[in-house]
């Protein structure tokens, strides 16, 4: 079985990420490539497009195409529930980029509408993919950690602010560290707890080190003028059984405590962090222990012998859900959940208050 896939959004995450991997992928034919700077799409379509491909500045164009199968969004984020759901209702599976959209409402409109036209939607949370990732989700599946009730999500840059594209527009993102890198953390903190109900959350948002001119910058100093998201964020989530987990998330952060898309977990019979690789502790015979578990391969081997990175093996994965008819991986009620979370942070940080869910 052949899939032919269509892009919409022809910018670095298609380029670094869903283009490379689809590519190696035997049963995927790239097919369609749109975006508002048609040169980007016509690059693409060049570099990755079957011979005939067909490039559009128009997404609902390249909707329309009845060949397409499967819709790659990978555009800003005010974008994600237009283009998601009129894929869905145009007969197409969709993966969307992270996060899934800038509101709950907007996800839950994503979700019935995969629903009312029976396709599957799929969020671009590639680290669950990571070996770590896992390797410590089996862990945790198989109770080995117990009942975990503490959790701590971690992404954290000292001075590594996106600089391009549309990163520091609030209306167009959403926000910035917490909603770009905070929720790859608290994904794999919320998957590996296997804990989806949030009973209230705290909030803190600061925009202090975005105001500095000449800032040293991992890509370049910002403009502070367009600088008009938050800086760093953090969160206090609390759900409904009890169990808390701790967010932080920041571009530009005085700190040496350096962490991206990390998580640590604490539970009744053991524990364990990513912070210098993968460590698990426990006791056992009355004697505390760390194990660090060596993780030699980036990826997991598949039947053709080749080493994939996370990006490749989340596309394999996701491809194969649709031709198995399987669910994948990362489900999108799941990324919702994540969605409602940073939403309530950032809500919590504007009035002060916590935001507490029904």
């Amino acid at each position: 079985m052949t899939l032919n896939v269509g892009i919409i959004g022809c910018g670095g995450i298609a380029n670094g990420k869903h283009l490379p991997s689809l590519d190696k992928i035997e049963a995927v034919k790239l097919i369609g490539f749109c975006d508002v700077e048609i040169d980007k799409a016509q690059l693409a379509a060049s570099e990755y497009g079957v011979k005939d491909a067909s490039v559009y500045k128009d997404y609902t164009e390249l909707l329309e195409n009845d060949d397409i199968d499967v819709v790659h969004v990978c555009t800003p984020n005010i974008s994600h529930k237009e283009i998601t759901v009129a894929a869905l209702n145009a007969g197409k599976h969709v993966m969307c980029e992270k996060p899934m959209a800038k509101s709950t409402s907007e996800a839950q409109e994503m979700i019935a509408a995969a629903e009312r036209n029976n396709k599957k939607l799929t969020i671009g949370y590639q680290n669950r993919f990571r070996s770590d990732s896992q390797y410590l989700h089996k862990v945790t599946q198989r109770g080995d950690l117990g009942d975990i009730y503490f959790g701590k999500a971690q992404a954290i840059r000292r001075r590594a602010v996106p600089t391009w594209g549309v990163f520091l527009d609030e209306e167009k993102q959403g926000g910035g560290p917490l909603i770009d890198i905070g929720t790859h953390a608290l994904d794999l903190t919320l998957w590996m707890m296997n804990n989806y109900k949030p009973e209230s959350v705290m909030g803190s948002t600061f925009h202090k080190l975005g105001k500095k001119e000449n800032a040293a910058n991992a890509w370049g100093s910002w403009e502070p003028k367009d600088f008009t998201v938050e800086d760093s964020a953090f969160g206090y989530i609390k759900m409904t059984n009890g169990a808390t987990i701790i967010l932080e998330s920041s571009w530009a952060l005085n700190t040496l405590d350096e962490d991206e898309a990390k998580c640590a977990l604490s539970g009744t019979e053991g524990g364990a962090d990513m912070k210098d690789g993968l460590r698990l502790n426990g006791e056992d015979f009355s004697k505390l222990y760390t194990t660090k578990v060596e993780l030699d391969n980036k990826g997991v081997a598949f039947y053709d012998g080749e080493e994939e990175d996370e990006a490749e093996i989340e596309a394999r994965s996701w491809i194969d859900s649709i031709i198995n008819d399987t669910e994948p991986v990362v489900k999108p009620q799941e990324a919702m959940v994540v969605t409602q979370i940073l939403e309530a942070i950032y809500e919590s940080a504007r009035t002060g208050k916590a935001v507490y869910f029904n």
